[in-house]
């Protein structure tokens, strides 16, 4: 499901969007765009993939 509320893939250019940690590629309409959220030290922070592969290669 879509969350209605979100604005990712809508009106976001490549110099806005998130980038592939493994490769830089931007994820601007990306259907296999993957995210791995974490908090570290209180902070939230997010690694962005442009496939499971590359998730998976940045996992080890």
């Amino acid at each position: 499901m879509v969350d209605p509320t979100s604005d990712l893939n809508e009106d976001v250019s490549e110099e806005e969007a998130p980038t592939c940690a493994v490769c830089g590629a931007a994820l601007v309409q990306d259907p296999d765009h993957r995210v791995v959220t974490r908090v570290d030290d209180g902070q939230v922070e997010t690694t962005h993939f442009c496939s499971d592969a590359h998730r998976e290669e940045w996992a080890g």
